[in-house]
């Protein structure tokens, strides 16, 4: 019989997230920004959680978290960073509502296949250059933010973090594929929404003589470090196709852990060419750091540590949800203040304890359009604060540093996210499902 799960070891779980949302606008907020910092919080409280499971038999329960799930989760996470971080594009384009929106629609495209944050980081420098002449700009970050960001990455397994992980738990690579409706509607109406705004900002706001400076400070696109391309297709074969669907000894529980990490290992592997082949003053122009995938590895250290008794906790108490939209707007709503992958983890669980729906396909251990929600909700709605997702306090960041004006956290919710992005949410979420 299995161990039953107390209450209280949700606690630690519930600290580590509120730390992640709360500390980042606190007086500790510079004491946070150090990744040694994020580390020794995830230690704490990881700790008192793996020693509980060790001495209640269920370490090897932590032990399947840590060296299957997160392992793989950081170095494909790396893979798309170190990748993209040696691409530098730079330019300076004619800022018309034209050319801004073609950049976030490529931006939303390519989210799904190098990830929401190797797209923002491969085009938020040539957004920021292109329109650094006109003064009216802070929509374009925001809806960069939105598009790019967050809603692009709904198409497969490399778009987003919480979406790799369900793909951990046995959805199809090519499963992804079939949210195509939803992605392209969302794309299309926030696009359009862009569109209308810039040109209104563009034609009735911006004067003549900044239209004419921008006219005449345009350069052409350059793009160095191409070789990362290859690496990125790379990254992007490797995890359609090294895995227990084409390689079944990864999937047998009796094999040892090179053969499981055989994924991991080539992701390593293409890290190591990427850094190779790749010019240092390339990646030096893309103002390249290992600081974000740092902060990234140190959080979800304990994340992932502190997750596995609360994920076991719900299994054994289902949250009372049982309706696909529940799962949309419950998923999105944590996902928007705590942190999108280990909400779609606790929503998974949940949507595992359901019977299964008549004449629905089984996906992931859950009938399909539980899994459709929880994707849905865990990718869109990770635009709705700053901290609903990685790349978005970075792009925040970045074009601040740039001089562009940023919203504060409540202005960016109350004028931009709840009035321009959740509307559109509940539109492909009644159409849909």
């Amino acid at each position: 019989m299995q161990q039953t799960i107390p209450a209280w070891m949700l606690i630690p779980f519930a600290l580590q997230l509120l730390c992640i949302a709360i500390l980042p606008l606190t007086k500790l907020e510079h004491w946070w920004e150090k990744n040694t910092h994020k580390l020794l919080v995830s230690i704490i409280l990881g700790l008192p959680v793996g020693i509980w499971l060790s001495l209640n038999g269920l370490g090897l329960k932590l032990e399947h978290q840590m060296v299957y799930d997160y392992i793989p989760f950081i170095l494909l996470l790396a893979a798309l960073f170190v990748t993209t971080g040696g691409i530098c594009i730079r330019g300076d384009l004619h800022a018309t509502p034209l050319t801004n929106t073609a950049i976030l629609a490529l931006g939303f495209v390519l989210a799904s296949f190098m990830g929401t944050t190797g797209a923002a980081m491969l085009l938020i420098r040539l957004l920021i250059k292109t329109n650094s002449q006109r003064k009216y700009t802070t929509h374009t970050i925001l809806f960069f933010i939105a598009a790019v960001a967050n809603c692009g990455g709904l198409l497969s397994p490399l778009g987003d973090p919480p979406l790799f992980l369900l793909f951990q738990k046995g959805a199809p690579f090519e499963w992804f594929m079939g949210m195509w409706k939803e992605w392209a509607t969302t794309g299309l109406m926030m696009l359009g929404t862009y569109y209308v705004l810039d040109t209104y900002w563009f034609m009735r706001r911006e004067s003549a003589e900044v239209l004419a400076a921008d006219r005449t400070s345009t350069e052409p696109i350059r793009v160095t470090g191409r070789i990362n391309f290859l690496w990125l297709l790379l990254v992007i074969l490797t995890t359609m196709f090294i895995n227990p669907k084409y390689f079944p000894a990864m999937g047998r529980e009796s094999a040892p852990y090179y053969v499981h990490l055989f994924r991991e290992f080539v992701f390593f592997g293409i890290i190591v060419l990427s850094l190779v082949t790749t010019k240092k003053s390339i990646r030096q122009d893309n103002d390249f750091t290992w600081t974000p995938i740092l902060e990234v590895a140190c959080v979800f250290c304990g994340i992932f540590a502190t997750m596995t008794p609360a994920l076991m906790y719900l299994e054994q108490h289902p949250l009372p949800i049982t309706e696909s939209w529940q799962f949309v707007y419950s998923t999105g709503m944590l996902s928007a203040f705590l942190d999108n992958a280990p909400t779609a983890m606790v929503f998974h669980a949940t949507a595992s304890t359901l019977d299964p729906i008549a004449g629905q396909k089984i996906v992931a251990g859950v009938s399909e359009v539980y899994l459709r929600a929880i994707c849905m909700g865990a990718v869109f709605f990770g635009s709705l604060t700053y901290i609903g997702n990685g790349p978005n306090f970075m792009i925040k960041s970045i074009a601040e540093q740039s001089g562009f004006r940023m919203p504060s956290f409540f202005v960016y919710m109350f004028k931009f996210s709840l009035v321009v992005c959740l509307p559109i949410y509940i539109i492909v979420q009644w159409l849909f499902l």
